[in-house]
């Protein structure tokens, strides 16, 4: 067969890497064969209803930031095929016997429907639905791995912020250092936006940063220190130098010995020969290092990094660390999964669910209805999009009718500050580190009602 792109002028990086225009074939084979099957059966176009939510929350985590809802909307305002693109599937041969109107189908334009999903930064529960798709069958089919891909990843990012801000404190320094960990470029951009909306002060990822109109923020490296210490003589000589340049930046200082390193730096505060602002610890026992240090340099911000987490954050001040910022990369942007699923809840305006052993959904569209007191989070109701209750907020809002946007993107102090809210939202018990206790996700009689009369049609069949 031949290749999409042509290979022999391009490097084994360009072929694998994609623009927006790659989006549509950014799925999974088997999301196209049964897109061809629905066309095969004349019901390609029948509305359809996909709901993607979690069934169970990852272990010891009490809530999920919802995030990456704006490049969901930003992939299905693009999604469509071109005619090289439905050419090379034609020639992978894997559809000889698919109708051939499947090709007509596909180069029929975009995504036509609607999106409901939560605004990103909202706190959500294990069944509650992120979003949810109304659309042809064949469009809303097509759309489920690049969604979960998406919001999954997303969420967890958003997620492992706000839990760090949370035990952090409002005046710790969050610093996001995780593009080297992340698992691809794409997920390094990705994740920086997660983590800043989720509640980190700023991200080390140029990129990242200038796209999303940030200041990119960072220290140095052990290397500088090595090279000019061999080259020009001393640790001193590549503080002096680096500071000379970046006058505003802390300054690495466990290359060696860091006792002796921040009692030089004293030395040099003292005399007026520099003005040091932050000094970084990288390794060793940081609260013992953090109090010696404190000790030197009274008046020095002091920056902790090195396989830090929520947990080994929450340690660092039980045990009185005088450490006052952070910088978080491995644990960040790796870690425990967001396991989201994307479900068929409604066809043509007939409800149907999963029933396979642990495995079971709801059927129908349905909502979040939330209900606060006294600013805490009481209880969430998931319920029927018909449905409605005195005194509780429904969560889901359209945003795309129609395959057109209706609001423009919210920006990344906005989705910070709604974050923030969400959190201190939820009671104590739920934002616990190791939380075993869940807010309780009340079933709706109506909804009850339906899974019954669902379940029941569904064996009769």
């Amino acid at each position: 067969m031949t290749a999409l792109f042509d290979t022999n002028n391009r490097s084994i990086c360009e072929q694998l890497s994609f623009s927006s225009n790659d989006y549509s074939l950014l799925t999974d084979l088997y999301q196209l064969t049964m897109a061809a099957c629905y066309k095969g059966e004349s019901v390609e176009q029948k509305r359809a209803s996909f709901e993607l939510f979690t069934r169970k929350l990852p272990l010891s985590f009490g809530y999920l930031i919802a995030m990456g809802l704006e490049q969901a909307l930003e992939y299905l305002e693009k999604f469509s095929f071109s005619a090289a693109q439905i050419e090379a599937l034609q020639e992978t041969g894997i559809f000889e016997s698919a109708p051939p109107e499947f090709w007509s189908l596909l180069e029929s334009g975009g995504f036509t429907g609607d999106v409901w999903a939560v605004p990103e930064g909202t706190a959500v529960f294990a069944l509650e639905p992120l979003l949810r798709v109304e659309a042809p069958l064949w469009q809303g089919q097509l759309l489920e791995t690049y969604l979960l891909n998406t919001l999954n990843y997303q969420t967890l990012i958003a997620t492992r912020a706000a839990r760090m801000r949370d035990v952090a404190g409002e005046q710790t320094t969050l610093l996001e250092f995780g593009t080297r960990r992340a698992f691809s470029p794409q997920a390094s951009l990705w994740g920086a936006r997660a983590a800043l909306a989720g509640g980190m002060n700023a991200t080390s990822n140029v990129l990242a940063a200038l796209q999303l109109g940030e200041k990119p923020s960072g220290t140095m490296a052990h290397s500088l220190v090595m090279a000019l210490c061999a080259l020009e003589g001393s640790e001193d000589r590549a503080f002096k130098a680096f500071h000379q340049y970046f006058p505003g930046a802390p300054l690495l200082i466990d290359t060696y010995d860091t006792i002796a390193a921040a009692r030089r730096l004293a030395s040099k505060v003292k005399a007026g020969e520099i003005n040091l602002t932050g000094v970084r610890l990288d390794s060793g026992d940081l609260v013992a290092l953090s109090k010696q240090v404190r000790e030197i340099l009274p008046e020095v911000s002091i920056f902790g990094s090195g396989d830090i987490d929520e947990w080994e954050i929450a340690r660092l001040k039980e045990n009185n660390a005088q450490i006052d910022g952070y910088g978080i990369g491995t644990r960040l942007v790796t870690g425990k999964p967001v396991n989201g699923v994307y479900k068929l809840v409604e066809v043509d305006a007939i409800p149907v669910m999963k029933q396979s052993s642990k495995k079971l959904t709801y059927p129908g569209r349905k909502q979040i209805f939330r209900e606060f007191v006294e600013g805490k989070l009481k209880a969430d109701t998931l319920g029927l999009v018909s449905e409605s209750y005195s005194g509780k907020q429904p969560l889901l809002k359209l945003f795309m009718k129609d395959g057109k946007r209706l609001e423009s993107p919210c920006t990344i102090k906005a989705i910070k500050d709604r974050t923030a809210a969400s959190v201190a939202s939820l009671t104590f018990d739920i934002r616990n580190l190791d939380s075993t206790t869940f807010m309780p996700v009340e079933i709706s009689q109506n909804l009850q009602q339906l899974t019954e009369k669902t379940k029941q049609l569904t064996t009769n069949n």
